[in-house]
């Protein structure tokens, strides 16, 4: 698949999607996204009843062969959302990983190639892969976030940014400090031109509260077993709710669970309540 040039039509309803999708986005009101990763678990997931379908890049990457953590290579990725796109009516927002690119200018091309691949919203993590520290230094990131920005907005769509603070995800620094460190790159990334910020990994009432309370934009929490629900997160002011890749790992789980057992046990109760297949075959088989 390759990436073509839009319409100005394509344009047009990529701006008006893209600004459905921004007013999903309300604190007590969470937009609620069961990530998924491949053309059936989008279709699943839009069936269900998701106001939107996000990727999930540890997901697709695993779908691709690849390991998560910016190795993907871009095309096979931004391929990939633009599959996802085609077969669902509900806006689609990609999770890019870092931009998929060494620098600003790379991060504003990916974004150019999210556009067209029918994407209106992204997905860009603080975190650094390359062995200098757990994440990359404000000043940088943020120029990476306004390249974002400014690729979006010279294609006329209010893309929206949603920028990822990994301080909890990956225990940087000290516990007491990592609220006020997450505030800081937050208003850092507002200030860049994030319409969001995502916080993964602490979802305490107390923290996400203040979180919500301290942050100018609307606030994503990942979610996983055992977390607040979504009524007590939306309590507490979280504007977007999203389980990154539990649904890929709960998938992936029960595919080794169901092949350990009928290769060992010689059993098959693995399979029980399993999606009914004239109905998945109907939901695959639609135009």
């Amino acid at each position: 698949m390759t990436h073509e040039t839009r319409t100005s039509a394509t344009t047009h309803d990529l701006r008006a999607r893209a600004l459905d999708f921004r007013a999903l986005h309300r604190a007590g009101t969470p937009l609620v996204l069961p990530n998924a990763w491949d053309l059936a678990s989008a279709r699943v997931v839009e069936e269900a009843g998701a106001a939107a379908v996000a990727t999930t890049s540890a997901g697709l990457a695993w779908e691709l062969g690849a390991a998560d953590g910016d190795r993907l290579d871009r095309d096979r990725a931004l391929d990939a959302v633009a599959r996802i796109a085609a077969a669902v009516a509900v806006p689609v927002t990609a999770d890019i990983e870092a931009g998929y690119a060494a620098d600003p200018k790379g991060v504003g091309e990916t974004i150019r190639l999210v556009l067209a691949a029918g994407a209106v919203g992204v997905n860009i993590e603080d975190a650094a892969y390359d062995g200098s520290g757990p994440l990359r230094p404000v000043a940088e990131q943020a120029e990476r976030i306004r390249a974002a920005r400014e690729s979006a907005d010279a294609e006329g769509v209010p893309l929206f940014v949603n920028a990822r603070v990994d301080t909890y995800l990956r225990a940087v620094g000290e516990p007491e400090q990592r609220l006020s460190a997450t505030l800081e790159r937050a208003a850092a990334f507002v200030a860049a031109g994030a319409d969001g910020v995502f916080v993964p990994g602490s979802v305490e009432p107390d923290t996400v509260r203040a979180l919500a309370d301290g942050i100018d934009a609307p606030l994503n929490i990942m979610v996983w077993p055992g977390a607040p629900t979504v009524a007590e997160l939306a309590a507490l002011g979280v504007a977007r709710i999203s389980v990154g890749s539990g649904i890929a790992q709960a998938v992936h789980a029960l595919v080794r669970r169901a092949a350990h057992e009928v290769l060992t046990e010689g059993t098959y109760d693995a399979l029980a309540g399993g999606a009914d297949f004239g109905e998945l075959n109907a939901l695959f088989g639609r135009p």
